[in-house]
């Protein structure tokens, strides 16, 4: 089973929202510079001898348009166009028919935004049925958050709803990891060699999983849910020695990206 780790760009934005306070005023220090840094967005197909499964969909190529102006501006996803999916397919020799299922973490802007590539098609697209619920929601009345649009998930497509945790081939486990959304899953890879851990944005850096720290409060949905997703991943982590792969964390994907 073959792990491809797809380049699908970077997001620039305040640290402050990757590591809640991480630059806060003090009393001698009342005007602190601001950290503005760069993040992985990235997607993972899963080689599996049963399946070819695609790791969400990454950002819609015209972000800079189709996303709401405010959140482009704090979350920049600058070269989405360049780094589109059927590119980042190719650069690892698959394309978007060589895919036999989807696996949606959740919904927000910065992983469903290739989702139109599956509408019409009868490629399952698996997610999590609080998360489809909450995008809903969010997407469609004044209630949930704003990292949701119709335009990225609203479409024809061969929704496989999620309940708990639940395998989805030998040795791919879905796990469901509330905290940063409801629904958000992540996932248990079984390998000979080595397991991985998919966190996900249950941790959008190192320092999230490794050290604890919330991330800003903006990107989190429920602080008690996280806090015990944390706990759950932390147990496997422990039992298995798995590698643990987080959301957005630049350094570790640069040490990861193509082929493990």
């Amino acid at each position: 089973m073959e792990l491809h780790l797809l380049d699908r760009g970077t997001i620039q934005a305040d640290l402050n929202f990757a590591l809640d306070a991480e630059v806060a005023a003090t009393k001698s220090n009342q005007s602190p510079e601001l950290a503005y840094e760069e993040y992985a967005v990235w997607n993972l197909v899963i080689d599996h001898p049963e399946a070819t499964i695609l790791w969400d969909t990454g950002s819609n190529p015209e972000a800079e348009s189709a996303w709401p102006a405010p959140l482009f501006e704090a979350f920049a996803h600058v070269d989405a166009d360049e780094r589109d999916l059927e590119t980042a397919l190719g650069d690892v020799g698959y394309s978007r028919s060589d895919i036999d299922a989807v696996v949606q973490s959740h919904l927000h802007l910065d992983h469903a935004g290739g989702l139109y590539h599956f509408a019409g098609t009868d490629v399952p697209v698996y997610v999590h049925k609080r998360e489809i619920e909450h995008a809903y929601l969010s997407a469609k009345t004044s209630a949930g958050d704003d990292s949701y649009l119709p335009s990225d998930f609203d479409h024809d497509l061969n929704w496989q709803v999620v309940h708990g945790d639940r395998q989805l081939v030998p040795g791919v486990e879905l796990i469901h990891l509330p905290g940063h959304t409801p629904g958000i899953l992540g996932a248990h890879i079984q390998r000979e060699n080595k397991d991985v851990l998919i966190a996900g944005d249950e941790a959008f850096l190192a320092e999230n999983y490794e050290q604890g720290r919330e991330m800003g409060t903006s990107l989190v949905y429920d602080s008690q849910a996280w806090a015990e997703s944390r706990r759950k991943l932390k147990d496997r982590e422990r039992r298995t020695d798995a590698t643990v792969i987080y959301g957005h964390d630049p350094d570790q994907f640069k040490k990861l990206q193509g082929t493990f």
